[in-house]
C-alpha cells in the first residue's frame, strides 16, 4: 500500500492506493509543516485518524510533498518522524511544489509551476529537475499573494478603518474581530498563517467590489514581480498554478497575465489526483 500525502499548512490530503492505483481510502489530517509544529505534534495529528493509524504497517512506502520541507534539514527531520511511524514503509519527503509540478506537468514539459493557497511558492521546472531562485522565509517575511497575507492585509484594513462601511458591517458578522481573540490566535495558538488564511474566504467573495480589487491586484502584481520574474524565460513558458487562492481567482490571475504578457497555464485546486497518476506511472 502506497501513501500518497499533500500537506500545507491547513490542511493535509491523504490517499491510499494499491500498485495498480485503485484508491483502498481518502482522509485529511490538519496541516503537517514542520517549520511550525514539532516532531511530536505532526505524529499526534496524524495518528489522530483511523484510516492511517490502522494500516500504519501495512504502508510499503510513504510519499510525502509538503509546505516547509524546502530544506534539507526540514527534510531529514520530517522523514525521521515519519520512519518511526511508519516503521515498513520506504519514506520519501519533498517540498509542496513537487506536488505541483507533478500534477500540472502530466508530460515532463518545461514550465513555471506557483502555488498559491495559505502560502505561496514559485519554481521553475526544466522537465527534469527544479530550480528554485527565490529562497522562502516563511509567511511572516514573504507569501506574497498567499491567503495568509491577503487575509492579514483584510483585516488591517478594518483595524485602520480603512474598510468600506457595510463591508465592514458583514465583515464582523463572519468572524470574531475581538482584539483579543485574534492576539490569542496570532501569538498563542499554532498555525496562526492558517488562521489568517482563513479571512481571504471573505476576499473572494467579495472580489468584485472596487475595495477587494485593489487587495488582490496589488498582491497579484507583487507575486509577479518577486517570484514570477525572477525567471529569463518567464514570459516563453507557460505558468502553472496549484492553490485555493489561484483557484478562485483565475480570472483575476489572468487579467494580470495578460497586463504582463505572460502564459497562464493549468490552475489546479489541489494536486492529489495528479500525483496518483504520476506515482501509478512511475512505480
Amino acid at each position: 500500500m502506497k501513501l500518497i500525502v499533500d500537506s500545507g499548512s491547513t490542511k493535509a490530503d491523504w490517499i491510499a492506493i494499491d500498485d495498480n492505483g485503485k484508491v483502498l481510502f481518502t482522509t485529511q489530517t490538519l496541516g503537517l509543516n514542520p517549520e511550525i509544529l514539532e516532531g511530536p505534534e505532526i505524529i499526534e495529528r496524524v495518528d489522530d485518524r483511523f484510516d492511517i493509524s490502522q494500516n500504519r504497517k501495512a504502508a510499503t512506502h510513504l510519499f510525502f510533498y509538503g509546505a516547509g520541507c524546502g530544506t534539507d534539514r526540514m527534510k531529514q527531520s520530517l522523514t525521521q518522524e515519519f520512519q518511526g511511524y511508519f516503521e515498513n514503509a520506504i519514506v520519501e519527503v519533498n517540498e509542496d511544489t513537487y506536488a505541483a509540478v507533478y500534477a500540472t506537468t502530466p508530460k515532463g514539459e518545461e514550465a513555471i509551476v506557483s502555488i498559491l493557497g495559505t502560502g505561496s511558492n514559485c519554481s521553475y521546472f526544466d522537465g527534469k529537475i527544479l530550480h528554485q531562485k527565490v529562497q522562502s522565509l516563511g509567511y511572516i517575511a514573504m507569501d506574497d499573494c498567499s491567503g495568509n497575507v491577503l487575509g492579514k492585509e483584510l483585516i488591517r484594513k478594518y483595524y485602520f478603518n480603512k474598510m468600506p462601511k457595510e463591508m465592514a458591517a458583514e465583515f464582523e458578522k463572519e468572524y470574531n474581530l475581538d482584539a483579543d481573540y485574534i492576539k490569542n490566535k496570532l501569538y498563542k495558538e499554532p498555525n496562526p498563517n492558517a488562521y489568517l488564511a482563513t479571512f481571504a474566504k471573505f476576499l473572494i467573495q467579495h472580489k468584485d467590489s472596487e475595495f477587494c480589487r485593489k487587495i488582490i491586484f496589488k498582491g497579484m502584481k507583487s507575486f509577479v514581480k518577486n517570484y514570477i520574474k525572477q525567471y529569463d524565460n518567464c514570459h516563453e513558458v507557460p505558468v502553472h498554478f496549484v492553490g485555493s487562492i489561484a483557484f478562485y481567482l483565475k480570472d483575476e490571475l489572468q487579467e494580470i497575465f495578460d497586463k504582463y504578457e505572460l502564459k497562464l497555464g493549468n490552475v489546479l485546486r489541489r494536486p492529489i489526483d495528479g500525483l496518483i497518476a504520476y506515482h501509478v506511472a512511475n512505480k
